[in-house]
């Protein structure tokens, strides 16, 4: 953690320390100290009300800012060697043009050192830990990891979390882990468990994100130091080299993306209020092109203001004006959409697991970070072991890898990623949401009317997502901001 020498300004009555704190916050980096932040170690600190408008916006607060005021984060894209509060520029290090452009070349076994580079991976970045448990969703990247884990760690445990009805990977992910010899457990989710497992950390936790798989994060990391587990094995960080192709789907959100606003009584009409496809589409009307690429339904900026009782909403959008540039230079739309995920991707996705292994005094290890992994795979491999640019699909050379151990599995296919059943969250924690939101009336005192406004349409998972945003806020906000530490 870099401490930079400032003027200390007060405000109000809230003292604050005579310095300026810096922290370099990415897996791709290397591993960030908190040490300074976690516990109550770092005294009473004024919380940023923009960044509290950004996590309400887009569920991350827009980097390099933090939940607090004078703090910064370096997240991967600016320089660690850059004074975060002096304009510093953002650049996304895996552009287009510095991917291998040549086809496949005859006899080299790229899924052989691909293999070996991962396997090299999970040594390095698991060292510190005694009992390593590996997050397995299912899907392309966990399953790759639990075959270099069996290898490379093979007293690994495979935990897979059943958030949601849409999807049961359970099955396939327990064949995964068995047939490589590993033992494999499952987590059903329980909303009203997860969020009192966050109540009971989140006086420790160093920072705040709201990403919407923070909770199952959560529940997850918690469930994993209770069974013995000190570390976490996270398959986060691949997708930003690889490249991730743009859906039909997400072309037709970036269109419908126009940032206008809309009466809030076209949303409470009685055939869209109960609607999930129709208040989508509404918000995603009211977000620009860029905000719309981050993940889940959020607060639209009149929203946000109204539960502030002023206007807030402006000045966080503003914020994204430092990356406007690098955005724009893209030269593809697959691009352009690999950019503007990677800022949600720092902040949020990152953040969620850095956050809570924080708080649980837990490793957490991000194999695909790694240094010499990421940097073969975007300067060696070719382009159509990436992407094939035939079918669009994405990942081919960690399709084979899969491939060369199982065949096809069904949820390598077609994944998701962790959900969360928002909906019974508002049903089994409403009144205790509701009671936070009387503590924070200070830094939020329109939001007891919004819950009171939308108590009936929380069955509707895109009010239910809004409701999660203010679930994790509000405590947040009750312990940290006026330096309370009970329940």
């Amino acid at each position: 953690m870099q401490q930079l020498t400032t003027r200390g300004d007060a405000v109000a009555d809230v003292p604050v320390e005579p310095r300026h704190v810096q922290i370099t916050m990415s897996p791709y980096y290397g591993k960030p100290d908190f040490s300074g932040l976690a516990g109550g170690g770092h005294g009473i600190r004024k919380v940023d009300a923009v960044s509290v408008a950004d996590i309400l916006r887009n569920a991350f607060v827009y980097p390099p800012h933090s939940i607090f005021e004078g703090i910064k984060l370096v997240t991967f894209g600016f320089s660690p060697h850059a004074d975060m509060r002096d304009a510093p520029e953002f650049h996304f290090k895996f552009r287009d043009a510095g991917k291998h452009l040549e086809p496949s070349r005859e006899g080299q076994d790229w899924v052989e050192i691909y293999h070996r580079l991962l396997c090299d991976a999970v040594v390095g970045s698991c060292a510190q830990m005694r009992a390593p448990w590996l997050l397995q969703s299912g899907g392309k990247d966990s399953t790759s990891l639990a075959i270099a884990v069996a290898q490379a760690r093979p007293d690994t445990t495979c935990i897979t979390y059943l958030g949601g009805r849409e999807e049961n990977e359970v099955a396939s992910a327990q064949l995964v882990a068995r047939s490589l010899g590993l033992r494999h457990e499952a987590l059903v989710c329980d909303p009203g468990r997860a969020y009192d497992r966050y109540l009971a950390i989140v006086d420790r936790m160093p920072l705040l994100t709201a990403d919407f798989a923070l909770l199952s994060y959560v529940d997850l990391a918690t469930e994993i130091s209770a069974r013995g587990g000190d570390g976490v094995i996270d398959g986060l960080g691949s997708d930003s080299y690889f490249g991730t192709p743009v859906s039909r789907q997400q072309r037709l959100l970036s269109w419908l993306a126009r940032g206008i606003r809309l009466p809030r009584a076209i949303a409470e009409l009685p055939l869209v209020r109960n609607n999930f496809e129709l208040c989508f589409i509404l918000g995603t009307l009211q977000m620009g092109a860029i905000e719309r690429v981050f993940p889940g339904s959020r607060f639209t900026d009149a929203e946000v203001d109204e539960l502030f009782g002023r206007d807030v909403s402006r000045t966080s959008r503003q914020r994204l004006a430092l990356f406007e540039a690098e955005i724009a230079s893209a030269t593809s739309r697959d691009e352009w959409r690999d950019i503007s995920t990677s800022i949600a991707g720092s902040a949020g996705a990152f953040a969620k697991g850095l956050y809570a292994t924080s708080a649980l005094s837990m490793h957490a290890a991000y194999p695909f970070c790694d240094r010499a992994l990421r940097e073969w795979v975007y300067h060696e491999v070719p382009r159509n072991w990436m992407v094939d640019p035939v079918t669009r699909t994405n990942k081919v050379l960690v399709r084979h890898h899969i491939a060369r151990h199982f065949g096809a599995l069904p949820y390598v296919r077609r994944k998701g990623s962790f959900r969360f059943d928002l909906c019974g969250l508002a049903r089994q924690r409403f009144e205790q949401v509701h009671d936070h939101a009387r503590r924070a009336q200070d830094v939020l005192p329109g939001a007891v009317a919004w819950l009171e406004r939308n108590r009936g349409r929380l069955g509707n998972k895109y009010h239910a997502s809004k409701f999660y945003l203010l679930a994790i806020v509000l405590p947040w906000l009750g312990r940290h901001a006026d330096g309370t530490r009970g329940t």
